[in-house]
């Protein structure tokens, strides 16, 4: 899966590069928001494979996912103060990281 979309389209000045490049803090935020909300999905369809697959692998995917989605809950500074889960969320979020490390470990003790 390719991580960035190549062009091939001739390279346009920077005046105009720089006015479709800059985007709205409304829609920096709800992309941004859609994007953490995506990494939280991905991290329980992570913990649900790993409880029944039960492999130190699938567990330590589960860990690494589950860490980053806590370092995306870490309020966000200037100038990126648009991009970030509202409070609310975050707070909810940050007890279900607490959650779900607390069931990896308990998968990591099981297969000892």
């Amino acid at each position: 899966m390719p991580l960035a979309i190549s062009s091939t389209a001739p390279a346009t000045k920077p005046e105009s590069r720089r006015s479709t490049t800059t985007l709205s803090p409304t829609f920096g935020s709800a992309y941004s928001i859609a994007e953490i909300n995506a990494y939280i999905a991905i991290r329980d369809e992570l913990l649900t494979e790993a409880e029944e697959l039960r492999t130190p692998a699938k567990i330590a995917s589960t860990a690494l996912a589950n860490d980053f989605v806590q370092g995306c809950l870490q309020p966000a500074r200037s100038p990126y103060d648009a991009q970030f889960l509202p409070e609310t969320d975050a707070v909810r979020e940050r007890k279900r990281c607490e959650a779900v490390r607390n069931r990896i470990a308990q998968l990591r003790e099981a297969l000892v």
